[in-house]
């Protein structure tokens, strides 16, 4: 077995433990700071929505894609009589490039950005496509996400709560879907990347990757808590800590082996493709995977663990605990005797103090009448060298004894 699996299954039986609950203050002063950083970043940089929420204009030239493509044509857009295009440029596959600049003219701007693209692409005008997206539509697609977050978020609730019959689950993980989200969309404003569909979509999968690590750790906790109300071993944070640890090793390899693959995207598309979807979409999976492995043990189950700490039965629950292992202790450092005897310290004995018995003593203690109670059996050390001889009782000594001779001298 390997170290690390040997890890997970002395976490597994609580044979290693860490406090992840008692912890929980530590845990929400860091989550704390990266939400301020994540605030902080929207307030001061914003995020950066594409025409697809605020609208603009889209062209699509067909050309051989070489690494000159991208830097070539912002050149020549950048040089064009249109001012304040703020272009956009990506490939998309091997011959197609894409354009995207702000709203233009449809009578007087559209023909010369059309013309531009297509003298740099090198072919005629009309094989250059434009489509004008309305600041309208943008807005549309706002409320529209906002409307099935909301929704997400109701029925993730909801559900959470049919299946454990539990408020403060549910309640707890929407706390860290909100943690995960608020993480996500601040890490979006700080490292400047542009807001497409393919975010909207990142976004509302690593909730459910969130959502998933968090069930997976209240389940646990539900298997450990079931009869928690009849016991006295240990306090419902206690029991959920424990939880806690059994999943940790789990969480970890199912994290590391969704993230590895979607770095991988990451790095494609910001370095081989340089813009497009790819990338949004594989930032958004990135941030919220991780997050949400990090929500799921470090502050929805804390959280769930505080919550509950505060009813009133497992308060009852946590007083019996401590008055259990308050007797435990006492009884461990001294057990006094029955009637309220004070134990007694016992004295070595020196093996070699105790006088052995002769050969005469053992004859008249076994030929001599019983005329009281029988004495008790005194074991003693045999010496090195001397052989053992049992006390002869009363009954045995009337009896022949066997004789030690030789058999011709033996009496017939």
């Amino acid at each position: 077995m390997s170290k690390f699996g040997d890890l997970g299954h002395r976490l597994y039986t609580g044979e290693v433990s860490y406090d992840f609950i008692g912890r929980r203050r530590r845990w929400y002063l860091i989550s704390l700071a990266l939400i301020l950083l994540s605030l902080g970043g929207l307030l001061f940089r914003g995020l950066d929505f594409g025409i697809e929420f605020e609208g603009g204009a889209d062209f699509r030239a067909p050309v051989t894609v070489n690494s000159q493509t991208v830097d070539g044509m912002k050149t020549a857009l950048e040089a064009s009589p249109v001012r304040d295009l703020e272009p956009n440029v990506t490939t998309l596959g091997g011959n197609t490039v894409r354009v995207q600049t702000r709203t233009l003219d449809a009578t007087t701007e559209v023909p010369v950005v059309r013309d531009v693209i297509a003298k740099q692409a090198g072919v005629p005008g009309e094989q250059v496509a434009y489509n004008l997206i309305g600041a309208t539509w943008g807005d549309q697609i706002t409320e529209r996400a906002l409307i099935a977050l909301l929704v997400f978020l109701v029925l993730v609730g909801l559900v959470i709560w049919a299946y454990f019959r539990n408020g403060a689950m549910s309640g707890a993980a929407l706390v860290a879907l909100l943690h995960d989200l608020v993480l996500t969309i601040g890490i979006y404003a700080l490292v400047g990347f542009t807001v497409t569909p393919a975010t909207l979509i990142g976004v509302l999968t690593i909730l459910g990757y969130s959502l998933y690590d968090t069930v997976v750790v209240f389940d646990k906790v539900r298997e450990n808590v079931r009869d928690i109300r009849s016991s006295s071993s240990r306090t419902y944070s206690e029991a959920a800590n424990l939880a806690v640890n059994q999943v940790l090793v789990r969480s970890i390899n199912t994290t590391v082996i969704g993230v590895l693959p979607v770095a991988a995207l990451l790095i494609a598309g910001q370095v081989v493709l340089g813009e497009g979807p790819l990338k949004d979409l594989a930032l958004a999976l990135f941030v919220g995977m991780i997050s949400g492995a990090y929500s799921s043990i470090f502050i929805a189950t804390p959280l769930l663990a505080q919550v509950k700490e505060r009813d009133p039965e497992m308060r009852k629950l946590a007083a019996r605990v401590a008055s259990r292992r308050a007797k435990d202790g006492q009884r461990g450092r001294a057990v006094p005797a029955e009637g309220g005897a004070r134990p007694v310290a016992a004295r070595a004995i020196d093996p070699d103090a105790v006088a052995e018995p002769t050969d005469e003593e053992l004859l008249e203690v076994g030929s001599r009448p019983r005329t009281g109670p029988v004495p008790p059996l005194t074991v003693t050390r045999a010496s090195a060298g001397s052989i053992p001889v049992r006390p002869v009782s009363e009954g045995a000594a009337r009896r022949p004894q066997p004789q030690n001779k030789p058999r011709s001298q033996r009496r017939k």
